[in-house]
């Protein structure tokens, strides 16, 4: 077996991220998003080859923790 010249090329459980022309960790990692802000463009990103509506829940509520944390009232 041939290693991978990336660990971008490798997906541990599933595939869901492999044919994007850009992954999302490395779409945050070069932006340098912090955790909240990942989470979000991970759901919304996978959400149509994993967990629906889940997903877009999960990122709604990584939004909500940014919102309060970010601009608490």
């Amino acid at each position: 077996m041939s290693k991978p010249t990336s660990q971008l090329d490798v997906q541990v459980g599933g595939d869901h991220y492999k044919s994007l022309p850009i992954q999302p960790i490395e779409y945050c990692q070069r932006n340098k998003l912090n955790y909240c802000e990942s989470n979000v463009v991970k759901y919304v990103t996978r959400h149509r080859f994993k967990n629906g509506r889940e997903d877009i829940e999960k990122a709604i509520h990584n939004l909500s923790i940014l919102l309060e944390m970010e601009y608490p009232l």
